[in-house]
């Protein structure tokens, strides 16, 4: 981002982790560290959201509101029960604050000042902006320095390497003992034609498929994370020449989209017609395919989202300083 100045900024959740780390995400793009602001409507106040309004508890706690003053330069806000809240601050601050909203906020375009949505979402706007993949902390100079050190674990490996993600049941997945027993399988065939597996287990991962995934890498000496100190997720993105992830977590494949390498997708049982339209969308980018026991696909353009939407947050932001006269 631009130099001239570093803006103030608030991240407005309800504490929620996946709504959270999307906006740190932008936050840290844009090169800021963001005050971490959580909203925690009572009954019957969180019955009312999105559409408001918020609690009045919250609302006059000059100590304690979440929405306290003074107003920073901007807001990015997530989660359903937080949309009041930024229209609060939007007036509060005599619309001075950039109000920026990711997802669809249900209430309409004039929620905030930008709306980000995915592709496979609805809405659209000229304050609307769309991308195929969501924000996330996963930083180019994150994948760049582990690629320059690979851990040794990664470094023993042959090429090609394959970094195989598993996630687990999910609201609209779930693994059967018939999906364990194929992911398995096809794992085996892509290790038999000379591909190094490398992976990790996720906090969902059931028992059974963990040691069904496990009992693979084991017969084809591949390194399957045991558990123990940091999840090495990155390290792992960094030196795949082809990335295998389950298809619960549109997260996970979206991060995998930010290396520009082949991402092969495992579906087990379950679905949804926003995540089929996810999938579709990165099928004609060029960068998913399914998996089908091989390497598939080839390198392409690396998708930086997050990018995106944060230069688009702080071109809005001097934009609208300009027009309030706040320059």
């Amino acid at each position: 981002m631009p130099t001239e100045k570093t803006p103030t900024l608030w991240v407005l959740t309800d504490g929620k982790a996946g709504d959270e780390v999307q906006c740190l995400g932008v936050a840290e793009r844009i090169g800021v560290v963001p005050e971490i602001r959580r909203v925690n409507p009572g009954r019957p106040w969180s019955w009312l959201m999105p559409r408001g309004p918020i609690d009045p508890r919250e609302a006059h706690d000059r100590l304690n509101s979440p929405i306290r003053p003074p107003f920073p330069d901007i807001v990015i806000a997530s989660g359903r029960r937080a949309v009041a809240y930024l229209r609060a601050v939007k007036q509060a601050s005599n619309g001075a604050t950039f109000t920026v909203f990711l997802k669809d906020p249900r209430t309409g375009t004039d929620t905030a000042d930008l709306i980000w949505v995915s592709e496979h979402d609805r809405l659209r706007g000229e304050n609307v902006l769309v991308t195929i993949t969501s924000p996330h902390r996963l930083a180019p100079d994150a994948l760049s320095a582990a690629r320059a050190e690979p851990l040794p674990e990664i470094a023993a490996l042959p090429s090609p390497r394959a970094a195989v993600l598993v996630g687990g049941d999910s609201r609209h997945h779930s693994f059967r003992p018939d999906d364990i027993e194929r992911f398995a399988r096809e794992l085996d065939a892509l290790a038999a034609s000379g591909v190094a597996l490398m992976g990790s287990r996720s906090r969902r991962t059931p028992p059974a498929l963990d040691a069904a995934i496990g009992a693979v890498f084991r017969r084809h000496g591949g390194w399957w994370w045991d558990g123990a100190g940091t999840n090495p997720y990155v390290p792992l993105l960094a030196n795949a020449d082809a990335i295998i992830a389950t298809a619960d977590s549109t997260n996970m494949i979206g991060e995998a989209a930010a290396t520009g390498m082949p991402i092969l997708v495992f579906e087990p049982h379950g679905g949804h017609g926003k995540l089929a339209r996810f999938l579709e969308a990165l099928k004609r980018y060029g960068a998913v395919h399914h998996f089908q026991g091989k390497l598939e696909g080839g390198p392409y353009q690396p998708l930086d989202s997050t990018g995106t939407i944060a230069a688009a947050v702080y071109d809005g932001w001097r934009r609208h300083k300009a027009a309030m006269g706040l320059a």
